[in-house]
């Protein structure tokens, strides 16, 4: 038990239940109790120098301080943890099916310098997936700016037209692709749908209102790169629902965009080209080919098959 973490500047409520960390002396020294007993806190003191009363389950009372009790839901969850280490013994990224180029270099707006932004899928082995101890939505490595969602969340993704795993499937730079994962991108027109609309359009409206208040509270000071990945995210979208594919590259709008970035242009030109581009996005969505929803069904026979395709044969 004495493994278990804990804060001990928080002040455990009346009623929570704990284990005990030590073997216990109960009140009038009848008996002692073993490590690990379990209790309920029926008296907590007002700060964290001082003990709390517990009951335990066999009726006995006794005085422990903070470092000598464990909240026995963080007992619990604590087991699964670190026995859960076992999925140290694997490598995920060994089992990344599709990788990608993103952000600035899959946009057209790189410049000297520019990161490289790696994102992709992995489909872990069907006993890890299956185990007591299930696997990451997404492992990632900061050092080499790579990131990877589990395939059954980046399919979930993808069907809610999540701006950034849809530009996975239609980016210009592709290192990496399996057999399934090619069978992916064949299929990738079965996550489009109206939804883009409604994603795109939403999310820039709620972070231009952000940028608009962070202007305000701070004498005019803008997020100039933020800003100018709203304005592309409209592009994007426009494109999508006109072409029936995914704009990932910005194409002619490169300068103007860059000029964004810097800085070159006036928020009030920038704001007015935003809402130019609402507009063309309303009347996008009015003529747009796209069904009203994705292919569900599509999209899930592919996750069985690609589930199925993970199971070892003993």
């Amino acid at each position: 038990m004495n493994e278990t973490t804990f804060n001990p500047n928080l002040i455990v409520p009346a009623g929570t239940e704990i284990v005990a960390r030590i073997p216990v002396r109960a009140l009038g020294g009848t008996h002692e109790l073993p490590t690990g007993a379990v209790g309920v806190v029926v008296q907590s003191p007002l700060d964290g120098l001082h003990a709390y009363r517990v009951r335990f389950v066999d009726g006995t009372e006794a005085m422990l301080r903070r470092a000598e009790l464990a909240v026995l839901k963080h007992v619990q969850r604590w087991g699964l943890e670190h026995v859960g280490g076992v999925l140290a013994d694997y490598n995920l990224f060994d089992h990344v099916i599709f990788r990608c180029v993103t952000g600035s270099r899959a946009y057209g707006l790189d410049e000297a310098g520019s990161d490289t932004d790696r994102r992709g899928v992995y489909l872990p082995p069907a006993e890890l997936h299956w185990s007591l101890y299930g696997v990451p939505e997404q492992v990632e490595s900061v050092a080499t700016e790579e990131a990877y969602w589990e395939l059954q969340k980046f399919l979930a993704l993808a069907l809610k037209a999540n701006p950034n795993i849809l530009e996975c499937l239609w980016s210009p730079v592709v290192e990496h692709a399996t057999p399934l994962a090619q069978e992916l991108l064949a299929m990738r027109t079965a996550f489009l749908s109206r939804l883009v609309y409604q994603t795109y359009n939403g999310y820039v409206l709620s972070q231009f209102r952000r940028i608009e208040q962070h202007r305000r509270n701070h004498d005019g000071q803008i997020k100039w790169k933020h800003a100018m990945h709203l304005v592309r995210l409209l592009l994007a979208g426009i494109h999508t629902l006109r072409e029936g594919a995914v704009g990932v590259h910005v194409g002619d709008a490169r300068d103007r965009l860059l000029a964004v970035r810097r800085g070159e242009m006036e928020w009030d030109e920038i704001n007015a080209w935003r809402l130019e581009l609402h507009r063309e996005f309303d009347h996008a969505f009015e003529k747009t080919a796209l069904p009203e929803w994705p292919d569900y069904e599509r999209v899930n026979a592919f996750l069985v098959r690609a589930r199925r395709s993970t199971v070892r044969t003993e």
